[in-house]
């Protein structure tokens, strides 16, 4: 664990044992003085006023305890531990800020969206959901909720210009349904020591023919999992057996993510957009002009079980099983995530950036300077994708309020969702968790210091690129309901059980059969699924764009970028 979250843990956890139970102004500055001191943006008096806002607006509510939920991740074990009880002391409104995992807080959501029963005062999920909660309208709009009910209890500094993934959480409508809290990119991450090594480049080049370098496409991807795999590496301190890759792939609630979390979309699967392809998104789903999903098989236009999904999920199994420990294949997402930091893995097609934090706590992949031996680039790309489609997924981790929620609790919460998200703090909780979401933070002169011992992390977030990695679009009509069917039907094509083929026909017809439910039901009225017209899957593979034909040849020309000539393009 990082030394710096393990301090202000212990300085969060002594400030809610000393303050008074009750809100005022000397909890605020004990606050200010042990936590937060001179890492933000906002000078001491504007963080000492913006405290004062909070104290105020929170008098109403003094003493009231409210629950809210997040996944377990360091940003939001963060906020759990230090910045929940400084908000109790602060205010005295007791949080609890519970920490379960991200497939537990989805089904949370969907249980008290299905019983209208209050089981958390907010919640922080992902923006994946965009299109569930604009279509079930069970969430609180939080442009009309800032401008009436909860106006009292929005903060005139909140200032939702400097979040940097408000486009991912406002729905085709323009209104806003999410806050964002966390934000982390899926991008390529690799052993900048052992490719910038003089026998390693010129064994490289001799047996491939082109230089070793950040790879551009898959094929190069392959040749240096290939070429990395069962190397000899002693000579540079590495004495483990070393891989290529890393991934995972047991039959888990997070299976489904590695897929939906862009992978058939860095494949070529969709179409072409941003922030997601239209009319066939990154799930294979085609909506008609109305963002109405039509279908996700072939048959009716869709994309699920095309040839180029096909072609995304044979590499995923070759890559896991031919260049990746063979521990990865039983592994999940949170058990995966920390294992380039223990110094035996060459590269990884996309780390998700909230990994990057105990990355910088590990000495195995950290010189003693401070400084990283690994960096981060863009992630390559399969063989079906073209310019203008999106390259990667970011996760924007938001703060959600049920309508189901009584007011009095949902403006408790709102508070606390501000509060964690407040320039005031937002700079030192992104010291933390490395889970950026305010552009201030981000060109703050604090990460221009520390940029470079972050690999790279802070100069793709500085760079015109990062819009093009964004997070499940509004062509997902219930993302509960969906999402748990990929890991359900790609794990058996991971197990060997079914084809990939197979096993993504079976995923398509079991996505239309809920579709066609809610269409049946009519609960999502004039924006719910209209289901298409089967066709022959000829007719739509020759259409252009999405579902694309097969490739003769999948095997493209590979194609590697140095990584400085990459970082230079970023800030021209």
């Amino acid at each position: 664990m990082n030394v710096l979250y393990r301090s202000t843990t212990a300085l969060g956890l002594a400030l809610a044992l000393t303050q008074p139970a009750w809100a005022d102004m000397a909890a605020a500055t004990s606050f200010l003085d042990a936590e937060i001191g001179d890492v933000s943006t906002l000078s001491r008096a504007d963080q000492e006023a913006e405290m004062q806002w909070f104290i105020n607006a929170a008098k109403p509510f003094a003493g009231m305890d409210i629950n809210v939920v997040s996944e377990t991740i360091t940003t939001h074990e963060y906020e759990s531990q230090v910045l929940a009880p400084a908000f109790s002391a602060i205010t005295g409104i007791n949080v609890t800020h519970d920490l379960i995992g991200e497939g537990d807080v989805v089904e949370k959501l969907q249980t008290q969206m299905q019983s209208g029963e209050n089981i958390y005062d907010a919640y922080v999920n992902d923006s994946d959901l965009i299109g569930t909660h604009w279509r079930y309208q069970q969430v609180r709009n939080l442009t009309d909720w800032m401008a009436g009910e909860g106006a009292d209890v929005t903060s005139p500094t909140l200032n939702l210009d400097d979040f940097i993934g408000t486009d991912f959480t406002t729905a085709p409508d323009g209104k806003l349904y999410q806050l964002p809290d966390q934000q982390f990119a899926n991008l390529y991450w690799f052993r900048y020591d052992w490719f910038n090594d003089e026998q390693n480049k010129a064994d490289f080049k001799e047996k491939y023919g082109y230089d070793l370098g950040v790879p551009v496409n898959w094929s190069a991807y392959e040749d240096i999992a290939e070429f990395f795999t069962g190397r000899d590496l002693s000579r540079m301190g590495v004495e483990d057996q070393v891989y290529g890759n890393m991934d995972y792939g047991k039959k888990d609630p997070s299976l489904g993510w590695r897929y939906t979390d862009a992978w058939m979309s860095m494949a070529g699967m969709g179409d072409k957009g941003e922030p997601n392809g239209l009319p066939v998104d990154e799930w294979g789903i085609r909506v008609n002009e109305n963002s109405q999903p039509v279908g996700a098989c072939v048959t009716r236009g869709g994309a699920t079980n095309s040839p180029a999904s096909v072609y995304a999920v044979d590499k995923a199994i070759k890559w896991l099983k031919d260049y990746s420990p063979p521990s990865a294949a039983g592994m999940t997402f949170s058990e995966a995530g920390p294992v380039p930091a223990q110094g035996n893995i060459a590269q990884q097609m996309f780390m998700y950036t909230t990994f990057v934090a105990p990355l910088v706590a590990s000495d195995a992949v950290m010189n003693e300077d401070g400084t990283p031996k690994w960096r981060l680039a863009p992630s390559p790309h399969g063989v079906y994708w073209e310019d203008g489609m999106k390259v990667g997924y970011q996760d924007v981790g938001s703060w959600t309020l049920m309508k189901s929620t009584p007011v009095d609790r949902a403006k408790a919460a709102w508070l606390y969702a501000q509060f964690v998200t407040s320039m005031t703090v937002d700079v030192k909780k992104s010291d933390v968790g490395l889970t950026f979401i305010r552009e201030s933070t981000i060109n703050s002169d604090h990460f221009s210091e520390r940029a470079d011992k972050l690999g790279g992390l802070v100069e793709f977030y500085r760079s015109p690129d990062r819009v093009r990695w964004s997070p499940t679009g509004t062509n997902v009509p219930d993302y509960p309901k969906l999402a748990q069917l990929w890991w359900q039907n790609i794990g058996d094509a991971m197990s060997g059980a079914k084809t990939s083929q197979e096993a993504l026909d079976q995923l398509c017809a079991d996505m239309e059969s809920v579709m066609e439910r809610i269409e049946r039901s009519g609960v999502q009225g004039d924006l719910g699924p209209v289901m298409g017209e089967e066709q022959d899957a000829q007719y739509w593979l020759d259409q252009p764009g999405a579902p694309k034909p097969k490739l003769e040849n999948e095997d493209e020309e590979p194609q590697t970028i140095g990584y400085d000539e990459l970082v230079s393009s970023w800030n021209q």
